[in-house]
């Protein structure tokens, strides 16, 4: 998978190019040992109201594949957030945020605060992962 390797934009863009794909790769990540109801405990689910929601079958809480990630409130195309998720955890060269907004037609200060986002989490896992796809968690 892409997880410890180096791929390039164009490869990049192949594998998240809408939400859908992004959103059920983000599902399957975050729910790999099975959903668990963060309110009540429960193991049984069924399909939310939003894509690849999960809503717990006993309290009726619903999550959302994005809830708990650095993806969670984005106030833009996820696709494009995984593209600078990608790049500061992965990339060789570090890309200015200037540069974000002119590949990804955001504003500069989108791409900073989501970048700030990124560095963030990062610090709180104490270490840069070698494996990228854990910041995403």
């Amino acid at each position: 998978m892409i997880f410890n390797k180096e791929i390039t934009d164009t490869k990049l863009n192949e594998l998240f190019t809408n939400k859908e794909k992004c959103l059920e790769f983000l599902a399957e990540l975050k729910w790999t040992e099975g959903f668990v109801c963060k309110k009540c405990g429960s193991n049984n689910y069924c399909s939310g109201k939003t894509p690849f929601s999960r809503r717990c079958t006993k309290c009726k809480t619903e999550e959302s594949a994005t809830s708990g990630t650095i993806f969670h409130h984005c106030k833009f195309d996820i696709s494009k957030a995984f593209y600078i998720a990608y790049n500061v955890c992965k990339a060789k060269q570090d890309l200015s945020t200037y540069e974000y907004a002119r590949r990804l037609s955001l504003r500069q200060m989108t791409c900073w605060q989501f970048k700030e986002k990124i560095k963030k989490a990062i610090e709180a896992s104490g270490e840069i992962p070698e494996n990228w796809i854990e910041i995403l968690k």
